[in-house]
C-alpha cells in the first residue's frame, strides 16, 4: 500500500498513426508502470518519457508498498500518469509526441477527488494491470475506484468503489457529438448552448472531438440509465464544453478511449451554395465509413460519406451494419446519380472531401468522424464501433446498437420495377411464352404494395399511440407544455403527409382486385389493346406505389425528427428527461427493420 496525495484516473486509446502519416509502431509486449523516482509540479512533456531520466521500471508480478515520484502506465498504445500533485489522471497519446489530451478525475456526492489517500497496485502481470484508488472528495469525504489496463487495449475500465458515484472526462473543445444509429447524431455546439450545465441523453457513447482536429476523446458505458452532464464555460466564438460527467450506475463500468490520427475530424464552417460541389482542404486520414453531420436550424442532419470505388468511377455507401461484421456488402452508387445531387458529401480517387448541401436547410457547421470500419479500413485505424466493441465486447455491443434492427426488408418488387417487366414483355408479344414471368410480377408486386402499407399503417399507430401518451403527460405535468407542445408540432407532420398522400393510394385489397381484372381481360391477350391495357394498369400500379413510398418516407423522417428533437430537448430542460426518454425509446421500436427504400441510413 501506498499513502500519497494524488489521485488516479482513466485512459485512452493509443495513437494509431505517428505525425508523419506512417504507421505507429505496434505495442510493445504487456503492461509496463514506472516509478518517476520525483513528483512533478506540471504535467509532463514529450522529453520526459523520451528520456525516462531517473524513472524506476516496476517489475512484472511485482506491487511495491510506495513510489518515490510519479507513476506512469502503459501498454505500448497509451500513457496514463498519476501525478501526486495533480487532483485527476493526465492521459496521454502512446504515439510520437505524447500530447496531453485529458484528465479525468473521478467524482461522488460530495464532490470531485483532491487528493489520493491510498493507492494500491492489485495486479500487475504481463497482460494486465489493476490498481485501485481512494480518494479525499472538495467537502471531505472519500470515494474509491479501480482502474485496469489490458495489454495492447485502447481503454481503460473503471469500475466504482465506496462513494464513487460518476467520472468526468475533461477534454475542452467547441463539440460534443452522441452517435445515434437509428436516427441524426445529436451535437452540442457550445457556442450556440447558453446554459452553463447540461444534462444530455445517455445511450452508451459519449464523442469530444479535440480542438486540434487529431483526436476523439470517446466515453463508453453499460446501460442508458448512467446519466451523463456537460458543463461549460467561455464567451462567443471561445465557448467550449469543459467536459462530461458520466454516471457510473449500479455495479457499472465506464471506458475512455482516444481515437487519433492527423486530421481524424474535421469541422466545415462553410458549406457554399445549394446544388453546388465543392471540394474541401481537408482528405480522408484513411477508408471508413464516415460519417458528416450538416447543421439544420438547431438540429443536425446525419449522412454517409460516399467513397469513391476503387475499381471504377462509381461509389460506395458504407452501412452501418457493415461490409465487415455482418458479412454483406456495402451499397453502390452509380457516378451519375452522385453527379445529379442525390448525395451530399463524397471522396475523389484521392481522398478529397467534396460536399453539395441538398437544400437551404443544410447548413453550416459541417463535422465528420469515422463512425464505422469498411473491409479496407487499415487493421491499426479505429473507430466509433470498434471502440465500443472492444469495450463492451461484441455480443453486448450489438445488442446496445441493436443491429438486427438496422436490417432493412426488401419484400415482393418495387412496383416502378413491375412496370419495367410487364411492359418490356407485352411491347414484345411475349406474354403467353412468359404467362409465368406475368403471375410472377403480379403477385412481387402485390406483396411490394402490403409490405410497404403495413409500415404506413405501423407508423400511423405510433403516431396514435404517442399523442395519447403526450396528451397523459400535459395534464399531468403542465409546467412541461411548451416542450411537449413543440414534439406535438412535429407529429403532427405526419397527419399532413396522410392527408396528402392517403387519396392516391390504394389498399392490398384493391390492388389484389386490380390483378384478377389483369389476369381476366389482359394476361394472354394480344395485339395493341393489350399493350395498352397493361401500360395503364402498370401506370396506375406505380401511382399506387409511389405514393406509399414517398409517404412512408415522410413518416420515417417525422419519426427521426421527433427522436432527435426529443433529445436536444433534454438538454435545454432537465424536467423533460422522463418524457423525452420515453419518446426516444418508443421510436427506436418504429424505426427497426424498414423497409429497403425508406431511408434507414442517409
Amino acid at each position: 500500500m501506498k499513502s500519497w496525495g494524488w489521485a488516479a484516473g482513466v485512459v485512452v486509446m493509443a495513437a494509431a498513426m505517428a505525425p508523419s502519416g506512417e504507421a505507429a509502431p505496434e505495442p510493445r509486449a504487456g503492461v509496463g508502470i514506472w516509478d518517476t523516482g520525483k513528483p512533478s509540479e506540471l504535467p509532463l512533456g514529450a522529453a520526459a518519457f523520451s528520456e525516462r531520466k531517473g524513472w524506476i521500471a516496476i517489475a512484472q508480478d511485482r506491487t511495491p508498498s510506495s513510489f518515490q515520484g510519479d507513476v506512469v502506465v502503459s501498454n505500448g498504445r497509451i500513457l496514463v500518469v498519476f501525478r501526486k500533485q495533480s487532483d485527476g489522471v493526465e492521459v496521454y497519446s502512446g504515439g510520437e509526441g505524447n500530447l496531453l489530451r485529458f484528465r479525468c478525475v473521478p467524482q461522488s456526492q460530495d464532490g470531485g477527488a483532491v487528493r489520493l489517500v491510498r493507492l494500491a497496485l492489485v495486479e500487475n502481470g504481463k497482460s494486465r494491470s489493476s490498481l485501485e484508488a481512494s480518494y479525499q472528495t472538495s467537502k471531505g469525504g472519500s470515494l474509491a475506484a479501480k482502474f485496469s489496463l489490458k495489454k495492447g487495449d485502447v481503454a481503460l475500465e473503471a469500475e466504482p468503489g465506496i462513494g464513487a458515484n460518476s467520472i468526468r472526462l475533461e477534454c475542452p473543445g467547441r463539440f460534443v457529438i452522441l452517435p445515434d444509429f437509428f436516427s441524426d447524431d445529436i451535437r452540442i455546439d457550445a457556442v450556440r448552448t447558453v446554459p452553463n450545465m447540461v444534462e444530455v441523453p445517455s445511450e452508451n457513447f459519449i464523442l469530444h472531438p479535440s480542438e486540434d482536429g487529431n483526436a476523439i476523446v470517446m466515453g463508453v458505458f453499460e446501460n442508458r440509465d448512467q446519466d451523463v452532464r456537460l458543463t461549460l464555460s467561455g464567451q462567443g466564438d471561445k465557448r467550449v464544453v469543459t467536459g462530461s460527467e458520466i454516471r457510473f450506475g449500479k455495479g457499472r463500468k465506464i471506458w475512455a478511449s482516444l481515437l487519433e490520427s492527423p486530421q481524424i475530424w474535421r469541422v466545415l464552417p462553410q458549406v457554399g451554395n445549394v446544388q453546388k460541389p465543392a471540394a474541401i482542404d481537408w482528405k480522408l486520414p484513411y477508408r471508413a465509413q464516415w460519417r458528416a453531420d450538416f447543421a439544420s436550424e438547431d438540429a443536425v442532419g446525419s449522412f454517409t460519406l460516399l467513397l469513391q470505388d476503387p475499381k471504377s468511377s462509381d461509389y460506395i455507401k458504407p452501412s452501418f451494419t457493415g461490409d465487415v461484421h455482418s458479412g454483406g456488402a456495402p451499397e453502390k452508387v452509380p457516378a451519375d446519380r452522385v453527379q445529379k445531387g442525390y448525395f451530399p458529401c463524397w471522396t475523389g480517387p484521392d481522398g478529397v472531401v467534396t460536399v453539395m448541401p441538398l437544400s437551404r436547410s443544410m447548413q453550416a457547421p459541417v463535422t465528420f468522424y469515422p463512425l464505422n470500419r469498411t473491409a479496407d479500413t487499415p487493421a491499426e485505424m479505429f473507430t466509433v464501433v470498434d471502440v465500443a466493441r472492444n469495450c463492451l465486447g461484441s455480443g453486448p455491443c450489438d445488442y446496445i446498437l441493436d443491429l438486427e434492427g438496422h436490417k432493412d426488408e426488401y419484400k415482393g418488387r418495387a412496383t416502378c420495377g413491375v412496370r419495367h417487366i410487364l411492359n418490356d414483355i407485352y411491347s414484345k408479344s411475349q406474354q403467353k411464352q412468359r404467362h409465368d414471368d406475368v403471375e410472377k410480377c403480379l403477385k412481387d408486386g402485390l406483396t411490394f404494395v402490403t409490405h410497404i402499407r403495413s409500415r404506413v399503417a405501423l407508423y400511423l399507430e405510433f403516431g396514435r399511440k404517442l399523442r395519447e401518451y403526450f396528451a397523459g403527460q400535459r395534464k399531468a405535468h403542465p409546467e412541461l407544455e411548451a416542450p411537449i407542445a413543440e414534439l406535438v408540432k412535429i407529429l403532427d407532420q405526419m397527419d399532413r403527409h396522410q392527408a396528402e398522400r392517403g387519396p392516391k393510394i390504394k389498399s392490398p385489397d384493391e390492388v389484389a382486385a386490380m390483378n384478377d381484372e389483369f389476369r381476366k381481360n389482359v394476361v394472354d391477350h394480344e395485339g395493341p389493346e393489350a399493350l395498352e391495357a397493361c401500360r395503364k394498369y402498370t401506370a396506375a400500379l406505380v401511382e399506387i406505389g409511389g405514393n406509399q413510398d414517398e409517404l412512408v418516407a415522410e413518416c420515417r423522417g417525422v419519426v427521426k425528427a421527433l427522436r432527435q428533437r426529443a433529445g436536444l430537448l433534454m438538454t435545454l430542460n432537465p424536467k423533460m428527461a422522463e418524457v423525452a426518454g420515453e419518446v426516444r425509446s418508443r421510436t427506436q421500436v418504429v424505426l427497426r427493420n424498414p423497409a429497403w427504400h425508406e431511408g434507414a441510413q442517409k
